[in-house]
């Protein structure tokens, strides 16, 4: 698959002035340290588990001829490590402060804020879409609910053969929301609303719209003050451009059939405008930490985002077939209010456009996993940061290995 249906998309370039390694008197002068709080590699040789990490993330570069890994693996908010191995351009050095493109991390966000905007009592998960958006067909049928947790039965565009071959001529075109939307509605509903599960972008797009008429806010500033400002992500940041903020983690991918650069595809089509996100990595274990404790939650909204219905659901039927319809939504492996269950982990696994991430928490071991990677010339397809983190998971957490069908 050229781009993954999880939820989940001027060069700027990494500018720096080399430290002097003395004075014009011969004297030396000390290297300066970090600013507190910045997102750099951790220092001194890794010992214990983090070089049970380490090893693990520098044999996945060579196996899968990676050009950047870039991870922070944390333990009861205590780091781990942090590393960025290989180059984000030739010659440029990977660095854990460089952004780069974290999709599906959107939703899970948007998932979040829903439940805070229905514990204020300004919306209920079963009011239909049609309250808010009274011209999206099928609106009186689909619920706030069935959109956060892809049980609408609406199509995925980005499934749709003719988006797709747009898409692959058109890397730097802008989508609206209406263009896309437009695209997975104009389709019968796979299934009534509510009784299946099938993954669609469309249920994201028309829930960032929503929650906007529920807030009255637009959707970055919404996100911004409920979710980037709390969790003081100071490196995360919505972007209405193809633009990435410096220090940049530059991407590459085969998927067009020429190795080339990708980093500043136009991602409009990912997911609503004011929701299309850049982060660092520290932000990713940060953002993992919170969604994993539920931390912008109420007790009751966190167990609905990681339980809102859909266990059991995701078969496939006579009108949703296998290739739609794929996944069955079971206790250990199942999808939630925009974020994915998988063996007690709480994670979700961006990928699309040369970029691919993970971030993961696993709340019976207070332990998170953030891995985003980059692709070389001979790259395999998939999820290789996702590969890294179920390695790592297997060497630090023995017992729940992250183990993704």
């Amino acid at each position: 698959m050229r781009r993954t249906r999880t939820v989940l998309l001027c060069i700027a370039g990494l500018m720096g002035a080399a430290l002097p390694t003395g004075t014009a008197a011969g004297v030396e002068t000390a290297a300066a340290a970090p600013a507190p709080g910045a997102c750099v590699n951790s220092p001194g040789p890794a010992e214990g588990d983090a070089l049970k990490v380490l090893t693990i993330a520098q044999q996945a570069q060579r196996e899968f001829g990676l050009n950047s890994v870039v991870l922070r693996v944390s333990s009861d908010g205590r780091e781990v490590l942090t590393k960025a191995l290989g180059e984000s351009m030739t010659g440029v050095p990977a660095e854990p402060s460089m952004k780069f493109r974290t999709g599906s991390v959107a939703i899970v966000y948007m998932g979040a804020v829903l439940l805070q905007l229905v514990d204020e009592g300004k919306a209920s998960l079963d009011d239909p879409v049609s309250r808010w958006l009274p011209d999206v067909p099928h609106g009186s049928e689909i619920t706030l609910r069935m959109l956060g947790s892809s049980t609408s039965g609406l199509h995925d565009y980005v499934t749709a053969p003719a988006f797709l071959a747009e898409l692959e001529a058109k890397p730097f075109r802008q989508w609206t929301a209406a263009e896309v939307i437009g695209i997975a509605t104009e389709k019968p509903l796979l299934y009534e609303p509510g009784t299946n599960w099938s993954y669609s972008h469309a249920n994201f797009n028309l829930l960032g719209e929503a929650l906007e008429k529920i807030s009255g806010l637009p959707l970055d500033r919404l996100l911004k003050e409920r979710v980037y400002e709390p969790l003081e992500l100071s490196g995360t940041s919505n972007q209405y451009t193809p633009q990435i903020p410096e220090p940049v983690l530059h991407s590459f991918t085969s998927e067009r059939g020429t190795y080339e650069e990708s980093t500043f595809w136009n991602p409009s089509w990912t997911t609503t405008p004011g929701a299309v996100l850049v982060q660092n990595i520290c932000d990713l274990d940060r953002s993992a930490r919170a969604v994993g404790t539920g931390e912008l939650l109420s007790a009751k909204s966190f167990k609905t985002q990681l339980d809102p219905g859909t266990i059991g659901l995701g078969h496939p039927t006579a009108s949703c077939p296998d290739t739609v319809c794929l996944l069955t939504n079971t206790q250990a492996h199942h999808f939630g209010l925009g974020v994915i269950v998988v063996n007690g982990w709480i994670l979700t696994n961006p990928s699309f456009s040369g970029y691919a991430a993970i971030q993961a928490y696993l709340p019976a071991e207070k332990l998170a996993i953030s891995v985003t990677v980059t692709q070389g010339p001979k790259s395999p397809a998939g999820n290789s940061a996702q590969v890294i983190a179920e390695r790592i998971s297997a060497a630090l957490a023995p017992g729940h290995v992250l183990k993704m069908r």
